[in-house]
């Protein structure tokens, strides 16, 4: 996810817009298990203008249970959060669903930018025109679609991938709901 916003957010911030810094985690479990402390020890610094984006896949956990989870450990550090206050928030809580990969499939001219030999027609088959609704897994379909056109035969790359298709993604043509509600809030919260 990191090599996708370091390219993304720049764009969709502007040349001008605010700074930021990404910290990454070892996994969501690490990040879950991790974000209450971490989220008390900003809390004690924090400017007033200053936001915390929590963005996290939501793999194959409710997203409801996920959210609340989320907004639990802001709340116990005494931060408040989008969900209960609005633009006037100092924590924004997204969930990529069902994961990062369904961000590229809201992008699909993106991917083929990246990798030309995909099919024009993925977008429009039925289990891909809602990318926040790809059964079995989206970093699994993202593989299978570019091992058929001839990328990563040994395995699909990630991170590697994530570095490709970020630098052709378009955040304002991206249809992925979950990527859509990251975008809106960030431009929300930073205008």
């Amino acid at each position: 996810m990191e090599a996708t916003l370091r390219l993304l957010l720049p764009r969709i911030l502007g040349a001008d817009g605010p700074t930021f810094q990404i910290h990454t985690h070892l996994g969501k479990a690490n990040l879950l298990r991790n974000l209450p402390g971490r989220l008390r020890a900003h809390s004690k610094w924090l400017p007033d203008d200053w936001r915390v984006f929590v963005v996290v896949d939501r793999d194959e956990e409710d997203c409801r249970d996920l959210k609340e989870c989320l907004e639990v450990a802001a709340r116990s550090a005494h931060l408040c959060t989008r969900t209960d206050s609005g633009a006037v928030c100092q924590v924004v809580n997204r969930i990529a669903v069902e994961e990062l990969e369904a961000w590229f499939f809201g992008d699909m001219p993106a991917v083929r930018s990246a990798f030309p030999r995909v099919s024009p027609t993925v977008e429009g088959r039925a289990p891909f025109r809602n990318p926040d609704a790809i059964r079995g897994g989206t970093w699994e379909a993202l593989e299978r679609i570019l091992k058929r056109a001839g990328y990563f035969a040994g395995g699909l790359q990630k991170i590697a991938v994530a570095d490709a298709v970020g630098r052709h993604m378009d955040p304002a043509r991206n249809t992925s709901p979950s990527f859509r509600h990251f975008r809106d809030a960030l431009l929300e919260l930073t205008r």
